[in-house]
Order: structure tokens, then sequence, then C-alpha cells
């Protein structure tokens, strides 16, 4: 491949990378934003993810740039240098949208695990009964009517 075609096949390369790491920090940025509108850790951890998308799609880039294909400086070359990178920079916008995948499932985890051990306000009506006493009954609980079937007192063991 002559320097024209290898420079415009790495800088065509470049500007897809580029291009796509935007989308991938941004996407990510919005993604990994929690519902309290607290988006700076989120933010931070979509940026360390984009770099590390531009820099192993880079040097990927960098490395098919050095591979031989047949056709030489022909377009047709070009072109399958590009779709082998385009192949390649697929697969790891996958891997990309995985771990920000993850990071998303593990600040649900977390919000969920804020929200539970968070103490709450006592509710008192649960200790209220169900249905109100018959008159004379004394206690919380009141007593059930006997069955037809069987005489004792209804159970839930059947249902």
């Amino acid at each position: 491949m002559d320097t024209n075609a290898y420079v415009a096949f790495l800088v065509i390369g470049a500007l897809i990378v580029l291009v796509d790491g935007q989308f991938v920090y941004h996407s990510g940025k919005r993604y990994l934003a929690n519902g309290q509108g607290e988006s700076e850790s989120g933010a931070s951890m979509a940026r360390l993810v984009a770099v590390l998308f531009h820099i192993a799609t880079l040097g990927v880039l960098a490395l098919i740039s050095t591979i031989d294909f047949p056709g030489g400086t022909t377009p047709t070359a070009i072109v399958g240098r590009i779709g082998v990178f385009l192949l390649v920079l697929a697969l790891a916008h996958g891997i990309t949208i995985a771990v920000l995948s993850r990071q998303r499932e593990e600040q649900v985890v977390e919000q969920i695990n804020t929200r539970m051990n968070t103490p709450r306000p006592a509710d008192h009506s649960l200790n209220d009964p169900v249905v109100s006493p018959v008159p004379g009954q004394e206690g919380r609980d009141p007593r059930v009517s006997p069955s037809i079937e069987s005489g004792t007192p209804y159970t839930t063991d059947r249902y």
C-alpha cells in the first residue's frame, strides 16, 4: 500500500473511532446518570470507559494498517481494511456497551441496598386489627366462626 492510501486508511479509521467514541461517551454518561440527578460519578465512569475504548480501537487500527491485504494499493484493498476494522470496531463497541451495562446494574443494586437500609418512619396503622372485633370480644385478633364442614375455625392450609 502506498503512502497516500496508508494515510487515507489511518485518517478514515481515526475519524470513525473518534465519532464512535463520542457516541459511547455521551450515551454512557446519560445511561449511568442516576435518577437523583447526581451524574458526576456516571460521567467520570463513562469518560474512563470512552478513553479505554479510544485507546484500544486506535491500537487495533494501527495493527490492521500493518497487515498486508491482497490487492496492494487498489481501492478494493483499502475498503477491505476498512471493513475488517469496522468489524473489530463493532466488537469493541459491544464490549463497551457490556461494561456500561454492568456499571449500571451495580448502581441499581447499590440504590436498592441504600433504600433497604434506610430507616423508614413507623406506620402505626399496621398494628391495628384487620377487622373490627365483635362487641364484647377481648383481644386484638377476633375469633373466626367455625366452619360448617369440620366444626373448627377456618384454616388457610387448604388454599
